[in-house]
């Protein structure tokens, strides 16, 4: 099957901890076109004190690796491309939300936004709803690796209220991050809190586990739900008509 949507991937050159070179860039490309993916939103962390991504700097560094990936070899082979960042929930990044500069995806509906691991941000359930009264839908990348998730998925449910959605990285699904951050997706599946799916992907070597990682997904929920999950849910999210 082919028409996924990945709305998060390290594939823009030299600015995290993803793609460092443009020939990195492109042999990651190349591996997620062959799993399914003919659009790929990058998502370059914006986390102060670790990467101190701009919104200027992230979008200069996306277009010289798009010009670099057009002027490559087999670049015409490569999925649709576009810039997001995936935003540290921290008070400077979260100003940078309200006021403007941050970087939401394509459209400005949506931004995805990271926690950390341990514990939930103070105040995270009203900082969400805040951006959803701006209409900007908050979207949790990897709900599934965060510690307070381990113990009760519920946990999840006032930032759910907030208007947020959940977006699986598929490669949870193989054990990639461990047997505890798996369990936690399969019981989130099973609950039905995903709305999207997604890569991840840092470089090349991680696409098999994402290939896995899907092949897992529709043994779990079935055609037509992960369906939904890597393509209707991910265009409802850029269109801005999520329905949860």
């Amino acid at each position: 099957m082919r028409g996924f949507i990945d709305l998060h991937s390290h594939w823009v050159a030299g600015v995290d901890d993803g793609a460092r070179t443009v020939e990195e860039s492109l042999a990651l490309l190349t591996a997620l076109r062959g799993a399914g993916f003919d659009t790929v939103v990058a998502t370059p962390h914006m986390r102060p004190g670790m990467f101190d991504n701009t919104r200027q700097g992230l979008k200069a560094a996306y277009d010289a690796t798009c010009a670099a990936l057009r002027a490559a070899a087999g670049a015409r082979d490569l999925p649709a491309l576009d810039l997001s960042s995936e935003h540290f929930f921290d008070d400077i990044v979260f100003q940078r939300l309200l006021d403007g500069s941050a970087l939401p995806f394509p459209g400005g509906r949506a931004a995805l936004v990271e926690f950390p691991t341990r514990s939930f941000p103070a105040r995270a359930a009203e900082r969400l709803f805040d951006l959803s009264r701006r209409k900007l839908r908050p979207v949790i990348a990897h709900p599934e690796r965060y510690e307070p998730v381990f113990d009760d998925i519920s946990s999840l449910d006032p930032l759910l209220d907030a208007g947020a959605v959940l977006l699986l990285d598929v490669a949870a699904l193989t054990g990639k991050y461990g047997r505890t951050p798996r369990r936690a997706a399969e019981q989130l599946i099973e609950a039905g809190y995903y709305y999207a799916a997604c890569s991840d992907a840092h470089a090349a070597k991680d696409v098999p586990e994402v290939r896995d990682g899907i092949k897992a997904l529709f043994a779990r929920v079935g055609e037509e739900e992960a369906s939904f999950m890597l393509i209707d849910g991910p265009r409802a999210i850029l269109e801005g008509t999520v329905d949860p």
